[in-house]
């Protein structure tokens, strides 16, 4: 009589035993610790690849002209402010000359002291040829003294050395003159050429040394970009390449450019190679000296090679790899990596063949015993 109860009621027992447990096993091989890691794969192919190099630089100018004198002075008047457009030839501004106009007056009147010094210097070794020729046709017919003759030649010389003196003075007065009306000159500060004043770096009634600029003019037409580019990833880069510059104040605008050269020096401080890159086509308006530009150069095609994204690439125990998906389950195998390029794809030089099935992204860490479920696409995570 006893057992019936006794056996309803471990019937009863296992009939909720056994569903808990059969949920517990479906919800550990499901969503547990043995439940499969959801991936998604990728098929090693053989393509060619253009790899891009990607750098940062700044706004420069190839000629800047800094405008001052070339001895210290005063400034007296500066027409022109940063931004304007000045042309060639045109006064920007002028140094106070001082006494420089005076000293012009000065040499003026030295000047014409000099050339008449030099008339009567003429006139005089005119005067003492003619005598010394009419005085040796005088000896010839007997009516002088060899002495009287020799005395007019003296004269002579005497004459053609005051001459030569004369005309050393002449040339001396001359030099004088031109170098401080050439000083005269500099005190007026012109513009070299046709561009743009970038920085005005004194005003009237400051004082500046000899070789200061006053003001900095550029030629706009010579604006290009300083880039520095990571030397491990700088291989092919050549002058005449392609390059797309994007200015921090254009909002993402790409410009078209190329690569005027590459500089002979690198910077071994940052290991960098420097570069100069130039605009197909000028901006308008100009960007600021100095502003940064992003710049990617495209370098040349290389010869088709297996290829894969690169965040299929993992680190597994101090080795760079990837799991390889195999019909026996998963394997983890060593790579060596060649070029890439800016859209993620790698060149594998060594490790897997074409055709082969390996790992890009997974929910969480693999391992040899991992359980996979292949999906188009990873679910994503709520925050």
């Amino acid at each position: 009589m006893k057992i019936i109860p006794l056996q309803s009621r471990t019937l009863a027992l296992l009939g909720v035993v056994l569903p808990l447990l059969a949920l517990f096993v479906y919800v550990a091989l499901r969503s547990g610790p043995l439940a499969p890691v959801a991936v998604t794969v990728s098929t090693v192919e053989a393509r060619p690849i253009s790899p891009s190099l990607f750098g940062v630089g700044t706004v420069e100018a190839r000629f800047t002209y800094r405008i001052g004198p070339t001895f210290a002075g005063r400034v007296k008047k500066l027409d022109v402010h940063v931004g304007y457009r000045v042309q060639a030839g045109q006064l920007l501004g002028e140094m106070d000359p001082i006494d420089l106009d005076d000293r012009i007056y000065a040499q003026e009147a030295a000047l014409k002291r000099a050339e008449a010094a030099l008339r009567e210097a003429q006139a005089r070794q005119a005067y003492a040829q003619s005598q010394a020729k009419r005085y040796e046709q005088l000896l010839a017919a007997r009516t002088t003294s060899e002495e009287t003759v020799d005395t007019k030649k003296q004269d002579l010389k005497i004459a053609n050395a005051a001459l030569a003196a004369a005309k050393e003075e002449l040339v001396r007065v001359r030099a004088d003159g031109a170098a401080v009306v050439a000083q005269r000159n500099n005190m007026r500060l012109v513009s070299p050429v046709d561009g743009l004043v970038v920085a005005r770096n004194a005003d009237p009634g400051s004082t500046v040394v000899a070789g200061q600029s006053v003001v900095d003019v550029i030629d706009p037409q010579s604006l290009w970009i300083h880039v520095r580019f990571d030397q491990i990833s700088a291989t092919g880069l050549a002058a005449g390449l392609r390059a797309r510059i994007a200015l921090r104040s254009r909002n993402g605008q790409s410009l078209k450019g190329r690569v005027l050269r590459v500089e002979p020096l690198a910077d071994a401080v940052t290991e960098e190679i420097l570069a100069k890159i130039v605009f197909d086509d000028l901006p308008d308006p100009l960007p600021p000296i100095g502003e940064l530009a992003e710049v990617t150069v495209s370098l040349p095609e290389l010869p088709a090679m297996p290829v894969v994204s690169n965040a299929a690439i993992r680190e597994v125990e101090d080795q760079l790899g990837m799991w390889h998906v195999q019909d026996e389950g998963l394997r983890f195998v060593a790579v060596k990596l060649g070029t890439g390029d800016l859209d993620g794809q790698v060149q594998i030089l060594d490790g897997v063949d074409i055709g082969d099935r390996v790992v890009v992204y997974s929910e969480k860490a693999l391992s040899k015993r991992s359980r996979l479920h292949i999906v188009e696409q990873l679910p994503r995570v709520a925050k």
